[in-house]
């Protein structure tokens, strides 16, 4: 048995953070069913390569989960919607503040008909504030955070390749709030409604250095902080262009990174002072040369890899993270609890692949479901 079996989640989310989290819940065997607009495709199912006919974000994104396809404009989407409800536990949703009560599903509307309802919501500013209507993006995010203006170089902010926003501030807290929901719902006998700005949570994500500025501290400043490059916590380029992730921040540690290097007398020294002789060691020598050298202690010194690299790292494939499913290579679940295998895993559906079968287990007839469809609403 996994871990969430039995637990139903209706997801009206699309791109990032609410699939994230949905398929979280969903690996550890929660039943999630996709409502998606049949005229209006989730993005991500185009992202390019493709894999079993689907891109393969929105196959790992989607993984075990059904999807049910509806206009949600039409009268006859909301009447399903209120049948499916009533026996759902959780309603996903991420939508700008306002659009799903215009749609006759918020989350007082629906609570009528399941007091029981967990109803989450994922925005960029959360349902209240100055900025509650308006667009963003990760990088949006991190910005107004402050944690992209403590990034990067002095002369130059740097992008990150993984949407922390959206991932970190989005995704996890939702799943983490929901769950304490349904804990919380068996105590109570009722749900609620959880609001996730992933504005909060980014300022939230910084707790070493605002806790400081909060309480009269300066404002961290790129290469400012001893773990934001001021120090010897950095990365260091090599002869080849690659890079060696330098953590060596305890004692021990530092000993053991001056000592590969060559230069045991630099221990005692400043960071500011070694930091630049350090930098111009690392560059005498390839990565490969660095990598064997620090293989053999325990420095916290590992180098920097490619993606393909990563996933082909032998600590990666003794753990097994990447599997084989029928939407092609996946990261498995990570972790992996009781019950829970990538045996278990499969494919993300179709766009209103589970419409039908839904439907009839909802209790309407063929010639409902036919007529449901001549009046547009799986289109």
């Amino acid at each position: 048995m996994q871990p969430l079996s039995g637990l139903k989640i209706l997801d009206f989310s699309t791109l990032l953070p609410g699939p994230y989290a949905t398929m979280l819940m969903a690996d550890m065997g929660a039943d999630v069913l996709r409502v998606e607009s049949p005229s209006r495709p989730d993005l991500v199912r185009e992202m390019p390569p493709k894999v079993a006919g689907q891109s393969a974000a929105f196959q790992y994104l989607n993984r075990g989960k059904r999807s049910i396809g509806l206009n949600l404009k039409h009268a006859s989407a909301l009447e399903i919607i209120n049948e499916l409800v009533k026996t759902f536990d959780i309603v996903v949703e991420q939508f700008r503040p306002g659009v799903m009560a215009r749609l006759g599903l918020g989350y007082e509307q629906l609570r009528a008909i399941n007091p029981r309802l967990v109803y989450c919501s994922i925005t960029g500013y959360g349902q209240s504030g100055p900025y509650r209507d308006r667009a963003g993006h990760d990088i949006n995010y991190l910005a107004l955070s402050g944690i992209s203006g403590s990034s990067g170089r002095q002369n130059e902010l740097a992008l990150n390749s993984v949407q922390i926003a959206d991932v970190a501030a989005g995704s996890q807290p939702a799943v983490m709030a929901i769950l304490a929901a349904v804990i919380q719902r068996q105590s109570t006998g009722e749900g609620q409604y959880i609001d996730i700005a992933m504005s909060d949570q980014c300022l939230a994500l910084q707790p070493l250095m605002m806790p400081g500025v909060l309480n009269g501290e300066p404002s961290i400043s790129p290469e400012g902080h001893f773990l934001n490059g001021s120090g010897l916590y950095d990365y260091y380029e090599t002869a080849d262009g690659r890079y060696m992730a330098v953590g060596s921040l305890e004692p021990q540690f530092r000993q053991q990174l001056v000592d590969v290097i060559g230069h045991p007398e630099w221990f005692d020294k400043s960071d500011a002072e070694i930091k630049p002789a350090i930098k111009a060691v690392f560059m005498s020598q390839p990565q490969d040369y660095w990598i064997d050298k620090f293989s053999q202690v325990d420095a916290c010194v590992e180098p920097v890899l490619t993606m393909a690299e990563a996933a082909e790292m032998p600590h990666a494939r003794q753990r097994r993270m990447v599997v084989d499913i029928e939407g092609g290579k996946q990261v498995r679940p990570a972790p992996l609890l009781k019950g829970m295998s990538a045996a278990s895993l499969s494919k993300a559906p179709l766009c209103g692949e589970d419409t039908q079968n839904v439907l009839k287990t909802l209790g309407y007839s063929q010639k409902e479901v036919d007529a449901f469809a001549q009046e547009g609403v799986f289109s």
